[in-house]
């Protein structure tokens, strides 16, 4: 085990002692890392943004986001909490680096809600929260292997664009990338019509240890999707810069690790 894997585990054990009085929701889940394309604007299709995504599945709800913020986040926490000097705050955020991809998705939480929170140039943090919207999906007769697991096709509907999606059975999951799920398994690879979204796992975790999901959303401003994508108009695709910010409350949701990749 790398040093930097043992420092992540230990600034979480820390990040979970310290808000051990928090909300616990579910108790058990899986994890699910994706490579992210996303072209934020269509007349320079040449421009893309990759990032690498986590998707973090509990008991009736999921949560989408980036894996440098999880990481990032993680350590600041650790900072915070240790009243640590801007100077090492400063170096962290250097080290850790900044998420391209911003929004944090939680579909599930509240029950029947998605909930997205994204900050706009690491000052305005949004909250936007709406009806749990299910694909209606279609599923086709081809298959595919990703990562080693076979996979069926579908065909969904959703925000206005045409979704193509290749789930497996071997892990009955009803859940995927950003808001895509309701298929009887869990969603590996999916990409839009247009080619201007893209997601393709890259990791399947099986999570035997506890450890929590987090929400730090109570205080962000809440808002409607009209007003929201006025703000965040990229909606996924929102470019900023992380500075140095107050100290979080999270909201333990759930979590766990010690994980067996698929051979």
């Amino acid at each position: 085990m790398s040093a930097r894997i043992i420092f992540l585990n230990l600034c979480l054990a820390i990040l979970f002692a310290s808000q051990a009085k928090a909300q616990i929701i579910v108790s058990d889940g899986t994890k699910i890392q994706y490579e992210t394309r996303c072209i934020s604007n269509t007349e320079k299709p040449e421009n893309v943004t990759e990032e690498t995504m986590m998707l973090e599945v509990g008991k009736n709800l999921s949560k989408f986001y980036s894996y440098t913020k999880y990481v990032c986040d993680s350590v600041l926490a650790v900072d915070f909490a240790n009243k640590a000097s801007q100077e090492t705050i400063n170096e962290h955020l250097k080290q850790y680096g900044t998420s391209k991809l911003s929004e944090r998705t939680f579909r599930g939480y509240p029950a029947g809600k998605v909930t997205t929170l994204d900050e706009v140039a690491g000052i305005s943090r949004l909250r936007c929260e709406e009806t749990d919207e299910r694909p209606q999906w279609k599923i086709l007769a081809e298959n595919d292997s990703v990562l080693s697991y076979l996979c069926s096709k579908a065909e969904c509907q959703l925000k206005g664009r045409t979704w193509t999606a290749w789930f497996t059975a071997e892990i009955p999951i009803s859940e995927g990338p950003w808001k895509l799920c309701g298929l009887p398994g869990l969603i590996l690879k999916a990409e839009d019509s247009e080619g201007h979204y893209s997601f393709t796992a890259t990791g399947v975790e099986q999570c035997h240890t506890y450890r929590p999901i987090l929400f730090d959303g109570k205080k962000h401003e809440p808002m409607n999707r009209k007003a929201y994508n006025k703000v965040s108009p990229l909606r996924l695709v929102m470019n900023t810069a992380m500075q140095p910010r107050t100290r979080k409350t999270f909201l333990i949701i759930h979590w766990n690790d010690n994980i067996s990749p698929h051979p």
